[in-house]
């Protein structure tokens, strides 16, 4: 989940004979650490506290603020790295046709590799990875794997006279995923610039797309399957719809513009570039700063992988075409034969006959 980091396995050893007041534990978290002749309570405190520190210390990329949560909640910090490899993931699925397939040049972190440039793939992997960890937070909040998290009690026994429900059972406490999101991943934006407002902005906007597809579950409660009562409570959508409604917002994100404070001309806010008057975009829209290179060829300035070698359809028309996909520099064509046991009949008695069956298939990719 978290790069340099497996999910700590802890083992506490506690010696043959008894002692009342003083004992030695030795707890093993990634390395082991032994705490001798200290009262329990104190010796288990300081432990927790010293893996802690190993477990935070192990991840690269972290924001000072980033790492100081890390070291007070150290359980959240793998469900943290979990949502982001979530939002990654999604974002691989989504753009596995074009020629920028959510992979980037540059330091490897708990969210992947980042972009360099402000431009619309930048805006759609803040979004998709704030996104991820506010969803990952709530389902273990849900799921009762975090600690000071649970259900949303503020639904708890209220009743809609109108529509006849009530809420009950264990509705997603949304409210508390997005601002662990917020707090956590927000954190990693320390310099004044204008990427840090696209990227705080684009961040929000994952944030509210989640928000706003939330479900509505409920369940029926009567004699022989009526539904004299109903009971219902909020649950988390697919992260795969949240996948392609950020798509459609990349698809339509906004170009804009950093506005100066007069006079120590720090970045205040962003306003769509070239409209007159300052309107701000959407709350829920994507933005970016700078346009997005071809990512054709191989550019660590920009971020860019290239396509050498990326599979291709030969007949498509669309990005994943082999005349889109390797930029006119043409393709290799591969062939290759599988073969496999087919049309397999049981025997009296007692065996399986088959016959042998082959394909020959091609794959194509860029020069």
């Amino acid at each position: 989940f978290i790069p340099g980091l497996e999910r700590p396995k802890v083992h506490v050893i506690y010696p043959a004979v008894a002692l009342t007041d003083f004992v030695c534990v030795c707890v093993c978290v990634c390395v082991c650490v032994c705490v001798c002749y200290l009262p329990i309570h104190r010796a288990l405190s300081s432990v927790v506290a010293l893996g802690a520190n190993i477990i935070c210390n192990k991840i690269p990329g972290l924001a000072p603020r980033q790492r100081a949560i890390c070291q007070s909640r150290p359980d959240a910090i793998i469900v943290v790295g979990e949502g982001a490899q979530l939002g990654i993931n999604e974002c691989q699925y989504q753009f596995r046709y074009g020629r920028w397939n959510c992979s980037a040049l540059g330091e490897r972190t708990v969210f992947g590799q980042e972009l360099r440039v402000g431009s619309r793939e930048a805006a759609f992997t803040y979004a998709i990875t704030a996104a991820g960890v506010a969803h990952a937070i709530t389902a273990a909040c849900s799921q009762g794997n975090l600690s000071q998290c649970g259900c949303d009690r503020e639904k708890q026994g209220y009743y809609n006279q109108e529509e006849g429900w009530k809420w009950g059972g264990c509705s997603a406490d949304i409210k508390y995923g997005i601002e662990f999101s917020r707090r956590f991943v927000d954190a990693r934006e320390i310099k004044k610039t204008t990427r840090r407002l696209m990227n705080l902005h684009n961040n929000e906007a994952g944030r509210k797309v989640l928000e706003e597809r939330m479900k509505l579950e409920c369940k029926c409660h009567g004699v022989s399957g009526s539904c004299t009562t109903k009971t219902c409570w909020t649950t988390l959508p697919k992260f795969r719809e949240i996948g392609y409604v950020l798509k459609d917002k990349y698809n339509q994100a906004v170009h804009v513009e950093v506005v100066r404070a007069s006079r120590l001309r720090q970045p205040t806010f962003l306003k769509v570039k070239k409209t007159q008057g300052y309107r701000k975009p959407m709350e829920t829209d994507l933005v970016y700063i700078e346009r997005s290179p071809n990512y054709c060829e191989e550019d660590a300035a920009t971020g860019s992988v290239g396509t050498q070698g990326r599979l291709c359809n030969r007949t498509s028309p669309h990005t994943d075409g082999c005349d889109l996909m390797c930029c006119g520099r043409g393709y290799n064509t591969h062939q290759y034969t599988k073969v496999w046991q087919c049309n397999c009949k049981f025997q009296w008695c007692c065996f399986v006959k088959c016959n042998t069956c082959s394909e020959r298939t091609e794959v194509f990719t860029c020069k």
